[in-house]
C-alpha cells in the first residue's frame, strides 16, 4: 500500500515511463496512457487484491483486471513492471520486435500480468463478464475489474455485455470507463454522442459511480467504495472523468495525441513537465 504523496509520486513516474516507452518505440498512445496513469497505479498498488508471484490466466484467488481499450498497453506495462510482475528495464523493449510488451497486449508472449489479447474494441467487459461468472461458480469472492474507453461504447458488444451483467446480476464485477470526451477521430460528441451514460447504465441495472480519474485521492475513495458495494445483486459501473494526456501541458485535452508518439523535443518537453521521482527511470 501506498500513501497519497506517493501515489502522486509513482503515478508521475508512470507518466514518465509511458513517455520515454513510446518516444523510445517512435509509435504508441500517449494521450489515453497519460490520463489512466493514475487510476492506474491507485487500482494496482491499493485497490487489487493480486499477488505477482502467483500469477495465472485462470485467476483463481485474486481479483482480476482487464484492459478493454487495448491500445493503452503502456500505461498498464508500466505499472505491471513496477509491481512485480516483470523486470523493470524490460519495459525499454516496447513495440520492438520479439519483444513481450507489444502494441497492445497479448497473450502469445505470455507476459505475466495479461489474461487476454484486447485492443479489437467493446470485448472486454464480455470476457470480465465470464471471469466473473467463473469465480462465481468455483466459489470465489474475488473482484473483476475492466476498463473501457468512452470511444468504445459506440461498439455495440459492449452494451449487450451491460444488458447481461445486469440482468444477470452479476454483481462482483466493476467496469469503468475513462470518460475524456476524446477519440482518435475527435470529440466523442462528435463522433457517436453517447448521450446520459449514468441513467443508460442504471437502466441495465447497474450501480453507477462518478469519480476524478486524475485525483489519487478520489479514485481510492471510489474504487474502494466500489468495491463495498459488490455482492448486492448489481454490477458496478465508474463513469471516470479523466484529461487526455493529463500531466504534459501541449498534451491535454488533443486528440491528436490519442496515437500520437512525441519527437525528440517534445519527450524532453514532457519530461520537464514530469519530474524526477524517487522511484527512478528504467
Amino acid at each position: 500500500m501506498l500513501q497519497t504523496e506517493q501515489l502522486r509520486q509513482m503515478s508521475t513516474q508512470v507518466r514518465r515511463d509511458v513517455i520515454r516507452m513510446i518516444h523510445s518505440a517512435k509509435s504508441g498512445h500517449t494521450g489515453g496512457s497519460l490520463g489512466c496513469a493514475d487510476f492506474m497505479t491507485v487500482l494496482y498498488f491499493n485497490v487489487l487484491e493480486h499477488d505477482p508471484k502467483t500469477f495465472s490466466i485462470e485467476g483463481k484467488g485474486q481479483d482480476v483486471f482487464f484492459l478493454s481499450n487495448g491500445h493503452i498497453a503502456p500505461v498498464w506495462y508500466s505499472v505491471l513492471a513496477r509491481t512485480g510482475y516483470f523486470p523493470i528495464p524490460e519495459l525499454g523493449t516496447l513495440r520492438k520486435l520479439g519483444s513481450r510488451l507489444q502494441g497492445h497486449p497479448s497473450v502469445s508472449h505470455h507476459l505475466p500480468g495479461i489474461r487476454m489479447a484486447s485492443g479489437s474494441l467493446g470485448q472486454g467487459m464480455s470476457n470480465a463478464i465470464g471471469m466473473a461468472l467463473a469465480k462465481k461458480m468455483d466459489g470465489d469472492s474475488h473482484l473483476v475489474f475492466s476498463l473501457h474507453g468512452d470511444g468504445e461504447l459506440e461498439e455495440g458488444q459492449i452494451w449487450e455485455s451491460a444488458m447481461f451483467a445486469g440482468a444477470k446480476k452479476v454483481d462482483n464485477l466493476i467496469s469503468v470507463v475513462d470518460y475524456n470526451g476524446l477519440q482518435i477521430d475527435g470529440a466523442v460528441k462528435d463522433v457517436m454522442d453517447l448521450g446520459n451514460l449514468r441513467a443508460k447504465f442504471e437502466a441495465f441495472g447497474w450501480l453507477v459511480l462518478e469519480m476524478n480519474g486524475n485525483d489519487v485521492t478520489d479514485v481510492e475513495k471510489v474504487l474502494n467504495q466500489a468495491k463495498s458495494s459488490c455482492g448486492q445483486g448489481r454490477p458496478v459501473m465508474i463513469l471516470m472523468h479523466t484529461e487526455m494526456g493529463h500531466g504534459v501541458d501541449f498534451m491535454r485535452n488533443l486528440s491528436k495525441w490519442h496515437g500520437t508518439a512525441p519527437n525528440d523535443e517534445q519527450a524532453e518537453a514532457a519530461l520537464e513537465q514530469l519530474p524526477e521521482t524517487v522511484y527512478g527511470d528504467y
